[in-house]
């Protein structure tokens, strides 16, 4: 289905990302997944290309794109490659805004250069062991001491976790008050600040996930992102965004799933007939093939609303829902297309099937995405 929001612009950008990932990241891909991380010079040749934070203004180094079609086409490009470690969106889409938007003048020009240049890898820490999506319930806490705050607390599941030289760090600072939250940028090498091990998970192999842990880190007043106690409601106004991104990737890995498991139906025969000639094949692919279409234009409808600022929680939340949970349902049926073929992990359905299952729990489950559907519609 031809899809009409992108401009000229943007189909030259998306030449010259995916050009980049053919050069850059496929020829790496089966290394980082041994590894469990991406290569750090990797994120340094994004910078080099513009790729990094493409929004933010000139006089930090940005492209001043103020457009989130760019952002848009690097996560539809990355999940066409089926690249998890490589978090561009997490980076870009999800934790630069926070310091673009909460962030004074010194910390914009203190952080944003290396940043945009890939120098300064991030990661935000929002959840907990004890707590899930929960935010109100997590336990880290900052004390206010004076010229600095007292962090204290665990992190789990951190994206970027190891290879993060700023981590932007959720934390209680009033315990009367259990939505008073600050948000704090941690930097590398500050003492107490610790990691744990590398997590091993079902899938997203090169994707350096990690329990973080924070024993009397003094983090200086200079570091705090705005309002000491606001930080609940900056979460909450960047929440959309990021499942806008998450979208953004599901339905490419939705279509990246169905055309690899096209052109094996084709190939393999069964009964003396390719899989493709029988007709729950090709009844199954048309079902996929409508619900992705379906799909991918309320995906782009969103996100030139969000263009406009008009993107309301409620439909991120659906455009979230609906296409975590479809990429989920496309995979496996990939797999059982495939057969015995499609559960080895040599054959690329089978590492999409296992990237995937994390798309519906991850920036709040298909459950959370419910709640606030349905507390959209005041019942």
């Amino acid at each position: 289905m031809q899809r009409i929001h992108f401009e000229t612009e943007h189909n030259m950008f998306r030449e010259s990302f995916r050009s980049f990932l053919q050069k850059e990241v496929v020829p790496h891909q089966e290394a980082w997944e041994a590894a469990g991380v991406v290569d750090r010079n990797v994120w340094k040749k994004a910078g080099e290309m513009g790729f990094l934070l493409p929004w933010a203004d000139e006089e930090y180094g940005g492209a001043g794109l103020k457009d989130f079609r760019y952002e848009q086409i690097m996560a539809e490009e990355l999940a066409y490659i089926n690249e998890p470690g490589f978090m561009i969106p997490l980076h870009s889409a999800l934790c630069g805004p926070y310091i673009a938007e909460y962030g004074n003048a010194e910390q914009k020009a203190r952080f944003l250069p290396g940043i945009i240049r890939g120098e300064t890898i991030l990661a935000v820490a929002m959840t907990e062991p004890s707590a899930g999506s929960d935010l109100a319930g997590m336990r880290t806490t900052a004390v206010d001491k004076g010229d600095h705050y007292l962090l204290n607390g665990s992190k789990v599941f951190i994206s970027n976790g190891l290879l993060a030289d700023v981590v932007i760090v959720a934390a209680k600072t009033d315990p009367a008050n259990k939505h008073a939250m600050g948000l704090f940028l941690v930097e590398r090498d500050m003492e107490g600040f610790e990691r744990g091990r590398n997590l091993k998970k079902l899938g997203m192999k090169s994707q350096d996930t990690a329990e973080l842990f924070f024993n009397n880190v003094r983090v200086p007043k200079e570091n705090l992102l705005g309002d000491a106690k606001a930080g609940f409601f900056y979460l909450m106004n960047m929440l959309a965004q990021e499942r806008l991104t998450n979208a953004c990737g599901a339905v490419a890995g939705a279509e990246a799933a169905l055309l690899t498991t096209i052109d094996y139906v084709k190939e393999r025969k069964a009964f003396d007939r390719t899989v493709a000639s029988f007709q729950n094949t090709r009844f199954k692919l048309a079902e996929m093939r409508t619900q992705i279409d379906v799909a991918q234009v309320f995906t782009d409808r969103c996100v030139m609303d969000h263009n406009l600022m008009k993107l309301t929680p409620e439909v991120a939340a659906e455009a979230k829902l609906f296409t975590t949970e479809l990429l989920c349902k496309v995979v496996d049926e990939g797999v059982q297309l495939h057969g015995g073929w499609g559960y080895m992990w040599e054959y690329p359905i089978c590492k999409m099937y296992a990237n995937a299952r994390i798309q519906r729990i991850f920036a709040g489950t298909s459950e959370i995405m419910k709640e606030i559907i349905s507390r959209g519609m005041k019942i």
